[in-house]
């Protein structure tokens, strides 16, 4: 996520084009064929590039609407026809996973998964399809493939018949993560260019009261999607069960959160956020084009939310009895602690246990209060915390309460998503804050937890004193500090340990 994040720091157009690799080999890793997942890692170790194909051109996220078809072919393998469209690397890459239709009755075990190798198929076989102009990442091969009776050899199946779609979805939980480290380099960007502004004027704009609380509670609002975003990285390994709650509400709250910072940056710019290549400005309205397409990748925010709508009774339940995994927590919410082998297996398409994040809440509330009973935390963070833990009450009340059909999903269903959404983020940033607490020698600054909990209790249209905003005012005074390289982590100003210090080292 690391990685990612920095790449797409300085560029995203080259994240969202290597990263796409990530996506098309999860699905080999995710169905559990071990020689399989080894030999296409030779293949990208050499520097293969590996696509994935889901989307057709009439039926956009309804992957099980897909029309084109994987047949037995007479001598043994696969046929493969039809045409996969608005694919990333559908032309440059070498591999291309394929979700095609085995059953002509379609369902949830009527597609199957293929990995269909250009370099093992005659040339009339297939078709590229030509590049699609978009409104950002330009640099991007965002194309389409159109295969005509495609044979494919036996080996080119992906786990079972039949098992296309629980294995695809089951990869999302990955690439959706990843989607949220492309988000966090684009707002690392962002806000580095518009401090450098703002700074740099000599000092006028970064006196105005204004410009330096939006400034502020845009960096807030990175924090909390940082807070998100490694919270979810470690997950696949610490709390793989819980992975479709997690994946589905970073993949919808990470790139919606830096796009609301991004427009919020851009108004601090004004006109030079849009100038040309060779302005001096310039890179601020490619970040805001290019980084419009993180929030479609794998899934809509619609797409997303609608995953996490269907889980409302689960992440109800396991709230109200209090159940949670709390060694799986601690390993996901303690950057330095060692992780567990992922374990593909433990995926599932709904989470058993609802969502230990925010479940654990009312304890991670508890162990701040007897901090701040031993002078470790201020009261402001307390209230603040405790606040939060209110609204995360009346949420879960609200997800229990809530009766739709299948088909009929009524539009406040979509509002409480997001509502837990933002609880998600806030209870991450609690969470990180707290164990790296239980590692500090002494109180930890508390600016950057604050001014999560300000923005999270922000977005959740709940009443926050004027006081308590004046944290936005701190952090943009931080952010000034080093316009050009801003922090943009809950954790920046924690002191390491001895053997992390011999680690970064």
């Amino acid at each position: 996520m690391r990685l990612l994040r920095a790449v797409s720091r300085i560029d995203l157009t080259v994240a969202a084009s290597h990263g796409k690799t990530y996506l098309g080999a999860a699905a080999t890793w995710v169905a559990g064929e071990p020689e399989a997942a080894r030999r296409l890692g030779e293949r990208i170790a050499e520097g293969t590039t590996v696509s994935c194909a889901l989307t057709e051109r009439h039926h956009g996220s309804d992957l099980m609407a897909g029309e084109l078809t994987a047949r037995p072919a007479p001598d043994g393998g696969w046929l493969l026809s039809g045409e996969k469209w608005l694919i990333n690397s559908a032309t440059r890459a070498g591999l291309v996973t394929v979700l095609a239709r085995t059953d002509d009755n379609g369902g949830p075990r009527g597609f199957s998964l293929f990995l269909a190798d250009k370099s093992r198929l005659a040339p009339e076989c297939f078709t590229h399809l030509p590049k699609v102009p978009t409104y950002g990442i330009r640099g991007a091969d965002i194309s389409g493939i159109a295969f005509h009776d495609t044979p494919l050899p036996e080996d080119a199946l992906i786990g079972r018949v039949g098992g296309g779609i629980e294995i695809i979805l089951k990869a999302l939980h990955l690439s959706r993560t990843g989607c949220a480290a492309m988000s966090l380099g684009a707002g690392d960007h962002a806000l580095a260019l518009a401090a450098e502004f703002v700074a740099q004027d000599g000092g006028g704009l970064a006196r105005d009261p204004y410009v330096r609380r939006e400034l502020g509670e845009a960096a807030a609002g990175l924090l909390l999607a940082d807070a998100t975003g490694v919270v979810a990285a470690r997950s696949p390994h610490a709390l793989a069960g819980e992975m479709s709650v997690i994946s589905a509400a970073t993949k919808a709250y990470v790139p919606a959160e830096v796009d609301t910072l991004i427009a919020r940056l851009l108004q601090l710019l004004g006109p030079y956020g849009l100038l040309r290549a060779d302005d001096p400005h310039t890179g601020f309205a490619k970040v805001e084009r290019d980084h419009r397409i993180i929030g479609i990748f794998d899934g809509s925010s619609l797409v997303n939310r609608s995953a996490l709508i269907e889980q409302f009774p689960r992440i109800a339940r396991g709230y109200a009895k209090g159940r949670w995994d709390a060694e799986g927590l601690a390993e996901a919410t303690d950057p330095h602690a060692p992780l567990r082998p992922m374990r593909p297996g433990a995926f599932g398409l709904v989470s058993s246990g609802g969502c230990s994040v925010v479940a654990g809440l009312p304890a991670a509330v508890g162990e701040l209060r007897d901090l701040a009973a031993r002078g470790h935390a201020s009261t402001a963070l307390t209230t603040l915390a405790g606040r939060l833990l209110e609204v995360s009450d009346r949420l879960h009340q609200d997800l229990a309460a809530i009766r739709f059909s299948p088909r009929a999903v009524p539009g406040h269903a979509f509002r409480f998503a997001e509502r837990f959404e933002s609880c998600f983020a806030a209870a991450s940033a609690l969470h990180l804050w707290l164990r790296a607490a239980a590692r500090a020698q002494g109180p930890l600054p508390e600016t950057a937890l604050l001014a999560c909990l300000v923005k999270a209790l922000t977005d959740l249209e709940e009443p926050v004193d004027d006081a308590d905003r004046t944290v936005f005012d701190d952090l943009a005074e931080a952010v000034l500090a080093r316009p050009s390289a801003p922090f943009h982590s809950l954790l920046d100003h924690v002191e390491p340990t001895s053997s992390q210090e011999g680690a970064a080292s």
